[in-house]
């Protein structure tokens, strides 16, 4: 008998997983312990150091159409490689920067690089290798992504401590480039196709019943767009300005980190639950499920009024909430649109999503300066309660027409 090919998913999903956390916790996350020691070694204003990131998510925005077309034409592999390399070089050269258009334009590199290495890559990339069980294969590498905040923190900062921000980079270039075979050789083997040649993903069975096509596709994506850039706006002002958040709540500042710091583990559990429980969900029913948490958490943060358990209860929940959410971000366009053309799908929804995640922290913190901390968390309970609007519109809008006949050819 023929020896059965091993299964390409455990491969896929612990290889992308190392690098995704090396990713996010070497290039997204990287200003969280260095954003202090460049401003003061610069002379440079914390804003203007900030900005660079902005720059990178608009970078990101701009090419993310483009960038997914090609993961869709030429693979995953060599795209998500060559945006290893760029985020290598982008740390290496943010190390030997001197100049304000100079520290920009290194974002920039960072930008794309990043655009072609985190998430939105690696999810298509999971679908190119394991069509038919791309949702599953998704959750798993949540479960990789969720402390890589957590990590490279800690890295960075002992690492500032010992030899400085600019070498700490140099380290984190070395740290991307060692990495950089795990994208090629964990996407190196796909899943095996059925007997009549085609992909395993095209005859397996769906709760989400078969993709969306004609008119409805563009009307979904308009819609899910809507949606997960409503809750961008929300989880980039938390990404940033979690920490003073807590603060205006009412909690002492070494309070407020200790609380902050247990979004990573409450992130982890969401995803957990969602493997173990929401599997057999369909993947809008636990966005509507995930979505609707978040007004609750925030209601309950502007309710604390300093109660450290209703400020911790508020951090879990939207934890757990974001935990879930990075998932619903793949799984639903793959339950939507299906597995053909996913990368070019993912690439024009996320264009929208890393706009406002680029302007919303500027926004907050111009709504924080106009008028006060409360009515900035009241936006965030209006803002994350239009989301969820917009979440249940559209569910009842697939649910009217999923499945209906089509006019036209076939």
């Amino acid at each position: 008998m023929p020896k059965t090919a091993p299964d390409p998913l455990p491969a896929a999903v612990c290889a992308l997983g190392i690098a995704q956390i090396v990713a996010w916790g070497t290039g997204y996350y990287c200003l969280g312990v260095l954003a202090v020691p460049i401003t003061a070694d610069t002379g440079w204003s914390r804003s203007f150091v900030y900005f660079g990131f902005t720059l990178a998510l608009l970078a990101m925005g701009g090419v993310s159409s483009v960038v997914g077309r090609a993961i869709d034409r030429h693979g995953a592999r060599p795209v998500m490689a060559l945006g290893v390399v760029l985020i290598s070089a982008g740390l290496f050269g943010l190390s030997l920067v001197r100049s304000q258009p100079a520290y920009l334009a290194v974002w920039v590199i960072l930008g794309l690089g990043m655009r072609m290495s985190l998430y939105d890559a690696a999810f298509a990339a999971l679908v190119q290798v394991v069509p038919s069980r791309g949702r599953l294969a998704i959750s798993y590498l949540t479960l990789f992504g969720a402390f890589a905040s957590t990590v490279f923190w800690v890295v960075g900062h002992y690492l500032n401590q010992s030899v400085g921000w600019r070498q700490t980079l140099v380290a984190f270039a070395i740290i991307n480039l060692v990495c950089l075979p795990l994208n090629w050789f964990g996407l190196a083997r796909r899943e095996a196709k059925g007997a009549d040649g085609g992909a395993a993903a095209q005859a397996a069975p769906s709760s989400d019943g078969p993709p969306l096509d004609g008119r409805m596709r563009p009307v979904a994506m308009a819609l899910f767009a809507l949606v997960m850039s409503l809750n961008g706006f929300v989880f980039a002002v938390v990404t940033v300005q979690l920490v003073p958040l807590l603060e205006a709540a009412g909690l002492a500042a070494a309070a407020a980190v200790w609380v902050a710091s247990m979004k990573g583990f409450a992130q982890f559990a969401g995803r957990l639950v969602e493997i173990f429980f929401g599997r057999n969900l369909r993947a809008i029913t636990v966005a509507r499920i995930a979505i609707g948490v978040l007004p609750v958490s925030f209601v309950l943060l502007l309710a604390a009024g300093g109660n450290l358990y209703t400020v911790l209860a508020f951090t879990l929940l939207m934890g757990a909430s974001q935990g879930v959410i990075t998932i619903v971000r793949g799984a639903v366009p793959l339950a939507l649109f299906g597995a053909a053309g996913y990368g070019a799908v993912l690439g024009l929804l996320a264009m929208p999503i890393l706009v406002v995640n680029a302007v919303s922290p500027t926004l907050f913190a111009l709504i924080v300066d106009r008028w006060d901390w409360h009515v900035a968390q009241v936006v965030l309970v209006v803002v994350s309660a239009a989301s969820w609007l917009a979440m249940e519109v559209m569910s009842r809008w697939y649910e009217r027409n999923r499945g209906r006949p089509r006019a036209g050819p076939a």
